[in-house]
């Protein structure tokens, strides 16, 4: 959610390849949602903003903590499709016939100040939200992303 203090109103050099927000609609940011992860001091667009709620009816949003080696090197985005997959405990066999995954979509990625972690917000069905969370909490997980492509 955009709150009044998340926004404040910059002079810019007119650049046709711009298409920020104008200050006159302002007041018509705050109170709507930020369709993606918004930087601190980043410009503001129509496509920045979204009225939809996350997460919404049927879904949750579970939070994983992960390391570099967790995660693809790409960068996460908001809307990636990933898949959270069960990897071997430290000192297990990888078990015969494919590992566990879990389908989920990426709606928030932030690093921890406190860890250095990079913290990843899953969107995934509220029926799976149990089995992700706790395939998570073991920390024998990797994320996989997958096509951008829609």
């Amino acid at each position: 959610m955009i709150e009044a203090a998340d926004v404040v109103s910059l002079r810019v050099s007119a650049d046709p390849a711009l298409s920020p927000v104008s200050a006159s609609q302002l007041g018509r940011v705050v109170g709507q949602r930020a369709a993606l992860d918004i930087a601190a001091g980043a410009m503001l667009t129509p496509a920045s903003l979204t009225t939809e709620v996350v997460p919404s009816q049927g879904q949750s949003v579970v939070g994983v903590a992960l390391t570099p080696a967790q995660v693809p090197g790409l960068g996460l985005q908001y809307g990636d499709r990933v898949r959270v997959v069960v990897t071997p405990a430290q000192g297990q066999t990888p078990s015969a016939g494919a590992p566990l995954f879990s389908d989920a979509t990426v709606v928030g990625v932030h690093t921890s100040a406190e860890t250095g972690q990079m913290v990843v917000d899953l969107l995934v069905p509220r029926a799976d939200a149990a089995v992700v969370a706790t395939r998570i909490a073991t920390g024998n997980v990797v994320l996989v992303l997958d096509s951008r492509e829609h």
